[in-house]
């Protein structure tokens, strides 16, 4: 998502118009899941954060997404909801070119293993 304070936040979508997860097949549910767990390892394995939030918020816009955000002791808002009261300043060096494709090539082989495996 390019969040500055949060380096490497990720947003899972769905791609058609769902509004709940209990909407969905559970075929379906299982997919999505596989799919925000593997973008989890993909970022754990690439930055270690101390913590990995998952939320399925979706009330100003009523479509399936998850939230993967990488929390670190040391940002901003740690240990509270990264949407939550500051407590420190902090500033985190943009993703170098080198960690973003590393990211990318692990989420993609994370998500592939994870939808073909049963």
């Amino acid at each position: 998502m390019n969040d500055t304070d949060y380096p490497a936040y990720c947003r899972v979508e769905l791609l058609s118009h769902v509004k709940e997860m209990t909407d969905l097949p559970p075929q379906d549910r299982a997919r999505v899941m596989k799919t925000v767990f593997a973008v989890e390892l993909a970022i754990r394995e690439t930055l270690n954060p101390d913590k990995i939030n998952l939320a399925s918020l979706g009330n100003k816009t009523p479509h399936i997404h998850w939230h993967v955000i990488p929390r670190f002791e040391n940002d901003k808002h740690f240990p509270n909801s990264h949407w939550g009261e500051v407590v420190r300043e902090a500033h985190h060096a943009p993703l170098n070119t080198e960690t973003v494709n590393t990211l990318t090539e692990k989420i993609k082989a994370h998500i592939e293993c994870a939808l073909n495996s049963h």
